[in-house]
């Protein structure tokens, strides 16, 4: 996989946490626990592209 290939994978993966995250707020009771984790999951992808963006 290219620099680049990487790059558009993370941003995708970035916004499809990003998506997860507001649909569980979306609940009426949502699960807490789960928006950390996924929170925590957008966080380390968001410090790889800058990581890969700074090559």
């Amino acid at each position: 996989m290219s620099h680049q290939e990487r790059l558009e994978a993370l941003k995708t993966r970035h916004q499809a946490l990003e998506t997860a995250i507001a649909e569980e707020h979306a609940h009426s009771h949502p699960d807490e626990v789960r928006i950390s984790n996924l929170k925590k999951q957008k966080l380390r992808i968001k410090d790889e592209i800058a990581g890969l963006s700074a090559h």
